[in-house]
């Protein structure tokens, strides 16, 4: 063998040996309550669409709490998760944007504050002395944005509202004032937009009081001490991708989403802002 031939198929080698340790490898994503709904059809769909893009198998892996999941990136008990911008800018040491979702043409959202259809409030200031249902604690528009809200007014939700829950998901939130356990709550605009194109009757019984300004989608995030690997970087070429293949564009339909985009840490300057707002209360 020549010197040319064996130096070319040494750079082969060094080129497939990392791709043979991952085959047959499962990528673990999480999920938070930032996905729609635990919908067993859209978490096939997501699943096959990213298995297919990738090239091997993709598990996905729902908890209850943003905690739980922010944890489970940090301890390596799953890859990569999709997360909201409130622990993202918490752990941002930590943790690298992976793609952020493209909405109605942007890579932004707002957090709603919703009451029931027939109440009468006109803003956040008309709800004190209700019950309000939070979605998380760690959710930006959940949580943060009517908790630093109130911090601008000197008040707390403890000292504002009546009494607060926590419901652990947007569509719960949105549940909880439908149906009149609350008067109020702090939900994901994006979900409650695409709850009133597919489950109508639901958000009917409820009423948008106000937006907040437009903030950065939640993203998909993994450890940044991890961003080198081989595999990272192709999980995050898949999720970018998908819009180029039709199962990928099947799944992002189901999410009512554009696209997975690239995204700077940048887009969450207005959720760091909130989070100084609250942390100066």
């Amino acid at each position: 063998m020549d010197r040319r031939r064996f130096l070319a198929q040494t750079a082969l080698a060094a080129i497939a040996a990392p791709l043979a340790a991952r085959a047959g490898e499962t990528f673990r994503l999480g999920l938070t309550p930032v996905f729609l709904d635990n919908d067993a059809a859209v978490i096939d769909r997501l699943r096959f669409a990213l298995s297919g893009a990738l090239g091997e198998p993709v598990e996905l892996i729902q908890r209850r709490t943003y905690q739980e999941i922010t944890a489970s990136i940090l301890d390596g008990s799953v890859d990569a998760a999709w997360i909201c911008g409130y622990p993202y800018l918490q752990h941002r040491d930590a943790l690298a944007l992976l793609g952020i979702p493209v909405w109605r043409g942007r890579p932004l959202y707002q957090s709603y504050l919703i009451a029931r259809a027939d109440d009468p409030a006109a803003g956040l200031a008309d709800l004190r002395g209700g019950l309000h249902a939070f979605s998380d604690p760690d959710s930006n528009s959940g949580y943060l944005v009517t908790a630093s809200d109130l911090a601008r007014m000197n008040e707390t939700p403890e000292s504002f509202f009546a009494r607060t829950i926590f419901t652990y998901g947007h569509r719960n939130g949105v549940r909880a004032v439908a149906g009149g356990l609350t008067r109020s709550g702090s939900v994901d605009g994006y979900v409650w937009e695409t709850l009133a194109q597919v489950e109508p009757t639901l958000t009917a019984r409820t009423r948008v009081v106000a937006r907040s300004e437009w903030l950065g989608f939640p993203p998909f995030a993994a450890r940044a001490d991890r961003m080198a690997e081989l595999g990272m970087r192709a999980f995050a070429r898949a999720l970018r991708g998908l819009d180029a293949d039709p199962a990928g564009r099947e799944a992002l339909g189901l999410l009512h989403l554009d696209r997975i985009g690239p995204g700077e840490p940048a887009l969450y300057d207005g959720i760091a802002a909130r989070m100084a707002a609250l942390q100066g209360r």
